[in-house]
Parts: structure tokens; sequence; C-alpha cells
């Protein structure tokens, strides 16, 4: 198949590109670095960083890991953070010193970020204070020694840093009592760290680079192991597909997701610092008009997203008034982009919302539609240079164009397997392919088309939610009996958790279910829908049959 697939690439895309060009993450950032030193990196809230400071700050904070807190390559720290500068510089520090990253969802729940702290076996975390207090609640439970603690004005300057802090913490209050003795904060790791001559760790290809946590294809959270291969070979698989659109030193990027979504971590932090772009952190895209107003300072090329995000723009009668004269291209992803919200975008803007492919433990991107206005809205496009794709049926026999067949790929971005989950990683990994799970079709002329997806997951804007995680909590409650949950159609998310209860006390409410499920889980992985029922359906072994659930709950409700 991939025959095909290279005929009908966009003009100048090729298919041998050098992979091998950076051997890690450290070679690719000393490059840019140096050749891009005077050029803006990324800015946040009116505020930002050369890649020269980016350079110095994070080796800075490289060193603060190494001489002050004796942390050794392979160790790991979480940073859980919202999209600030003091993220990037954590970023490539911890990279630089050989640290292992994991990144954290700060609006995780104690009881979540118990899990992956545990699993990940984190030595250290940057925090920033407004989450901190969920951190002293399950802080002995963890590895954890050592403890980072930004505030949100940290790198914004003197003046406009200690407003912001103030106004943070004591005006919107949203940075709740905290006590976690012996920590220290984000100024003072990048002080200390500038007390030592900086000394590159030794790194090799196969080195783990992040745990990403995903709910994966089965079972619960997991870290997948992305080496320092597998991302660098993403970088350049996807540099090489907009080599033909972007321009080094004239980009403006719109980071609007989140850092520590595999997405932006890779098509927005690592990519744009290829072409030394000028990167936009925006910390709260879901202050709608807020954001608005942000994007109306620049006259940005290019912005990714998932598909609610675009559509609240659109939504958002401001958007349109806009300056899109410089805009290149948007990139759709996380989730699926409703051909609507696609077709809208190009007539508001005037430039295309390309959708694309990928999966965390592909690191993260497959395929990209084409960027030289050959791109089929409703298509995830094609696979990306040196992946290969094939679709095969329940019995694992590859089957043909037009048919429906699982998506399996191969490809130097695939993952290096679980953290610590040798049989999960079995279970996805076979022969060299990764099966993902998702079922698709391939058209004539080689665009690759989603038809159905992953069993069981739900995806909630982008987010994957796994049943058996909101089961488990819900299955907790006093009243419950048990419990099955499903995904159901949502216009603004694509899909939305329901969970339907068999109850043990007649007294139970949907409320009660609800306030109990926010205590302990994000708000993404809450149900928006409650049902009850006097029994769920089940299989001869006593396993909840959610097929049959989901079947039985379409047939009776209109979403």
């Amino acid at each position: 198949m991939k025959k095909i697939w290279t005929e009908n690439y966009p003009k100048g895309i090729i298919d041998n590109i050098d992979l091998k060009h950076y051997s890690t993450f450290v070679d690719f950032f000393d490059e840019s670095f140096k050749k891009y030193s005077s050029e803006i990196a990324f800015e946040n809230m009116g505020k930002s960083i050369t890649y020269k400071e980016l350079d110095d700050l994070s080796k800075n904070f490289a060193n603060f890991l190494t001489h002050e807190l004796k942390l050794k390559k392979g160790d790991r720290l979480a940073i859980q953070s919202p999209n600030v500068l003091q993220y990037p510089v954590a970023l490539f520090g911890a990279i630089r010193a050989g640290i292992i990253v994991v990144n954290t969802n700060p609006l995780y729940t104690p009881d979540e970020m118990r899990h992956q702290f545990k699993d990940s076996g984190c030595k250290a975390i940057l925090i920033l204070s407004n989450f901190a207090h969920n951190l002293q609640n399950i802080i002995n439970d963890t590895q954890i020694k050592h403890v980072i603690i930004s505030n949100m004005g940290d790198m914004l300057g003197p003046i406009k840093g200690t407003i912001v802090n103030f106004v943070v913490k004591y005006i919107k209050k949203m940075v709740p009592n905290y006590s976690l003795p012996g920590h220290y904060s984000f100024k003072e790791a990048i002080s200390k760290g500038g007390n030592y001559q900086y000394k590159q760790a030794p790194i090799n290809s196969k080195d783990i680079a992040f745990l990403q946590y995903t709910g994966g294809t089965t079972g619960v959270s997991k870290g997948a192991m992305l080496s320092h291969k597998n991302v660098i070979s993403n970088v350049i698989q996807v540099s090489s597909w907009m080599d033909i659109m972007l321009e080094e030193r004239k980009e403006i990027v719109i980071t609007a997701l989140p850092l520590y979504h595999i997405f932006a971590l890779v098509c927005n932090a690592l990519v744009m610092v290829k072409y030394g772009a000028r990167n936009i952190l925006i910390t709260n895209p879901r202050d709608m008009d807020g954001f608005v107003k942000e994007l109306s300072n620049y006259k940005f090329s290019i912005i990714t997203g998932v598909n609610t995000l675009f559509n609240g723009l659109l939504n958002n009668e401001k958007f349109k008034s806009l300056d899109f004269s410089e805009l290149k291209v948007a990139f759709g992803g996380g989730m699926a982009v409703q051909d609507v919200v696609a077709n809208k975008w190009k007539k508001v803007t005037g430039c295309p919302l390309v959708e694309g492919y990928g999966l965390t433990e592909t690191s993260p991107v497959v395929t990209i539609n084409p960027l030289d206005g050959t791109n089929k809205v409703g298509t995830i496009g094609l696979p990306i240079p040196q992946t290969d794709i094939k679709f095969v049926d329940d019995k694992n026999k590859e089957v043909s164009y037009g048919e429906r067949g699982e998506i399996c790929v191969g490809g130097p971005q695939v993952m290096e397997g679980y953290w610590k989950r040798e049989n999960d990683t079995k279970e996805i990994i076979k022969g060299g392919w990764l099966y993902t799970g998702d079922i698709g079709v391939i058209d004539s002329d080689g665009f690759i088309k989603i038809v159905d997806r992953k069993k069981e997951m739900v995806l909630v804007s982008g987010f994957n939610v796994f049943p058996n995680e909101v089961e488990h909590v819900i299955s907790s409650h006093p009243k419950v009996l048990e419990v099955g949950v499903i995904g159901v159609p949502d216009k603004k998310t694509t899909e939305a958790v329901k969970a339907v209860i068999v109850k043990k006390d007649d007294s139970l409410t949907e409320d009660e279910i609800k306030a109990y499920c926010k205590e302990k889980l994000t708000n993404y992985k809450c149900p928006k829908h409650i049902g009850f029922t006097d029994e769920l359906p089940k299989s001869n072994v006593g396993k909840i049959l959610r097929r049959i659930i989901k079947e039985k709950d379409l047939e009776e409700n209109a979403y």
C-alpha cells in the first residue's frame, strides 16, 4: 500500500528523509538555539524570551536538577502546569539533563495524580502553585523527594509578575493554601543552577525522553515510553511535510492546546523550534473572549487545536473580525474534525483546516492531509514519510482497498512500549506493528478515513477517557451496586461520558453521583449523563457488556 501513498504525496515531499540527522534532542536544541539566538522563541501574557534566553535558562534548570537535587540520568521529573513560559524552560532543561519528563495534566484530582506519580516513580516535580494543595494530599504516597513550585507570573518580569501573582492569589483566590516543607521556588531553581558550569549529560537515541500517560487501547492509564529516537523522528517526519509551506524565522504559532498534551508537545513545542518560530502560549483558551483578544495582537500564521477549539472560535463574533492575512494553515488533531467546522473555518479565515491523525503511542503523528491544496475534508490524510500502515480484519488478515480494517502502524515513531507493563505492550505491539484499535478505510487516492474508533474508549474534546477508570470511581460509591460507562454523541465535545447505574440504595440521585465524580475525576472524565436501570447486560461469565448498553441507549435516547 505504501506505493499509492508516495505516488500521491504533495510535490516536494520525499519518503527517504534522513531520520539520523539528529541523534538526540540535544543536537536538535543546540542547532536551533544557535541558529535563531536573537529570535523570539516563546511568548506568554505579553512577555517573550529569545532562543538565546531559552538556551541559558534551560541550562540553568538542568544544572539545578543535576547539581542541587542530585537527579541522575533516567530519573523522572513530573511537570504539572498550564501553558506558561516556565514550561518550555523546565521541559528543555530536563531533557538536556537526561531526565525523563512525565507530563501531567494540572486539572488532575489527587487520586489521578497519585496513580501517575506512583506508577512513574517520579523523584521530583515542577508544579504551578495553583495546584500545590492537591500535591500536599498525596505526596507521602509517592516517591517524590523534591518539589519545585512556580507561580503564574514568575517569568513576566518584576513588576508585571508581582501584579499577576498578587491578583491570581489574593483577588481571584486561585491558589488554595498548601504546606510542602522544603520546597524550592522556580526562581530559586534558576538562580542556583546558574552557579554551575553546564555539562551535557551523555544521552543516546534509545534513552527515554518522555513518559506520556494515556489510557491507550487497553487497561488503566499507563506511561508510553517515548525515546529520543521516537520523538525526534516524528519531529523530522512532520517538518518534512511542512517544509513546502513554513519558513524559517517567519512563523507565528498559536499554542492554545496544553503542552502536556502530546499533540502540542511535539507539533508546537518541538517542531516549531526547528523553524525558529515565535510560539504564543495561551494559558486559558477556555476564556474564549480573552483568547480572541490575545489573538488580535498578532498576525499569526499557524494555529493548532481540536475540533471544539476551532468551533468555539468560529462561534465568537469578534474572532471573525481578526486579521487572517498571514494565516497559512490550521492543524486539527486529537479528535475528529467535523466537516461543517472545517468548511466554515475555510470560509471565515480563507485558509484550510487540515486534519491529521496520531496517538500518544506514535509520538504522535501518523498521517497528515497535504498542505498544497489537495487535502480532503473528512479524511485524516496520507501517512507521513517513512510510516507504514496496514489494515487488518478480526483474524489479523490484511484487507483490500475500500474495506474496513483496524489501522496498524509501523515506523520509527512507534513507542518503545508501556512503562513496566510488558503484557500490555505485547497486546498492542505485534510483529513490529502497533495495533491502534481504530477502524479505517483507504480510498483510491490513498487518503484514509476513520470509520470507527477504539471499541470502548470515550473521546471527549480530544482527551481519552477509559470507562474502567470512571466505573472504578462510581462503583466505590456506597449506594451503587453496578455501573457501566459508555460514550454518547455530543455536539460540543464529539462524545460525552454516560454512566448507567444499578442502585444499591433507592435514595441515590443523579446529583449525588455527579458531585462524587467531581471530587475524584478531572472534569472531562466526569459523566455528563446519568441513567439508572434495574439490570445491566452481562456475558456468560458476568462481564458487563458496554456494547449492548450503548446500543440500547442510542435506541432510547436522542442526543
